[in-house]
């Protein structure tokens, strides 16, 4: 962490959020928690990090006081959320649904049928490139040990990866996957829909402005106090060093952003990198991309299509970005980087100029 300036100015903080030990995509900077700010409203920044959601969740907010409860609250609604779509607790309903794929339908909360809702959308316009039925293709890799899965074993699964076979029913509340052995594994945007939730929670209790964080997925709403927008960095997938090096930042105020890339979750072997982010059509992850950035209101699609797009590569991934109105940042497998019109007089670039 680094830190600049006084008492009586806003302070930076670079916080690196990791899962599984490995560093996700985007820097949060923020001012530290309790430091006088030079608001005329004596507003100050509250901050609370904590193990949440199977990852590092951290959550600020802009008040007058402390907010502890509105925080509690908060972090009370991503327990609750884990418990009800986790792919690896068989307590879930996200786990109820897998059991009982091929034989009949699942009741479950109105939670799950949206997130699964949404990922259906990312689904869609992402040519299938983002699908949550991976789940049979999740369980055979094996990124601490460095496992490889069998090619004849990932054909087979392959023919349970088909995001057309769920089925919603919105009017009885259930979730049918049509073929026996089907999974949802909605890894690829829980985080995600799990801010958005996390930020509706702060603002029924009043909050005004904070950001959420939960891990690489970030969600801002309001202003810091000193009235500037919250400053998110992008991380450079190559580094050099064993420090985080950013690569851009940008601010935002009621927007979130995502990053997925290749050097998050991987191990290299006989010259290859082999990483988490899967293609659904294949069950082995792509090289066509390092990184993807996406920028958008709802962090649940921030997270999905960054995901989606990864998989797609640079030139479909741009043209989604175009078609749908998103703004993102794609770093293909040369090094060279794609930015959406609309984000190009937004972000700042550490070398002070676009490669």
């Amino acid at each position: 962490m680094w830190l600049k300036g006084a008492v009586d100015k806003v302070i930076e903080a670079n916080l690196t959020f990791m899962q599984q030990g490995f560093v996700y995509g985007l820097l949060f900077f923020c001012s530290t928690a309790m430091l006088l700010s030079c608001s005329p409203s004596q507003e100050k920044l509250y901050k609370e990090t904590r193990s949440s959601m199977y990852t590092i969740v951290s959550i600020t907010v802009s008040s007058d006081s402390e907010e502890k409860a509105a925080i509690d609250k908060a972090f009370a609604e991503l327990e609750r959320l884990a418990k009800l779509l986790n792919f690896y607790s068989e307590d879930s309903e996200i786990s109820a649904i897998n059991r009982y794929a091929g034989n009949k339908p699942v009741r479950v909360s109105p939670e799950t049928t949206e997130i699964i809702e949404k990922a259906l959308y990312v689904s869609e316009n992402t040519e299938g490139a983002f699908d949550v039925t991976v789940g049979p293709l999740v369980r055979l890799w094996n990124f601490q040990k460095k496992i490889i899965p069998d090619r004849a074993i990932v054909k087979e699964k392959l023919k349970l990866v088909g995001y057309k076979n769920i089925v919603i029913d919105k009017e009885a509340s259930t979730v049918f996957l049509k073929t026996k052995g089907m999974q949802i594994d909605l890894g690829g945007i829980i985080k995600g829909y799990a801010a958005d939730k996390a930020v509706e929670i702060l603002k029924q209790q009043g909050i005004m402005a904070g950001i959420v964080a939960v891990a690489g997925d970030i969600k801002t709403f309001g202003i810091k106090p000193d009235g500037s927008l919250w400053n998110v960095g992008i991380q450079n997938p190559r580094q050099q060093t064993d420090k985080d090096e950013i690569l851009a930042t940008v601010g935002l105020s009621d927007m979130a952003i995502s990053t997925s890339g290749d050097y998050q979750k991987f191990f290299i072997k006989d010259g290859r990198r082999y990483h988490h982010l899967l293609n659904p059509k294949t069950g082995y992850p792509d090289s066509e991309c390092r990184s993807v950035t996406v920028i958008a209101k709802d962090a649940a699609f921030t997270d999905a299509f960054a995901t989606g797009i990864f998989v797609l590569g640079a030139q479909k991934g741009m043209d989604v970005l175009n078609r749908l109105n998103l703004d993102g940042v794609i770093i293909d497998k040369d090094g060279k980087i794609h930015v959406t019109e609309g984000l190009k007089d937004k972000i700042k670039w550490s070398n002070g100029v676009l490669e």
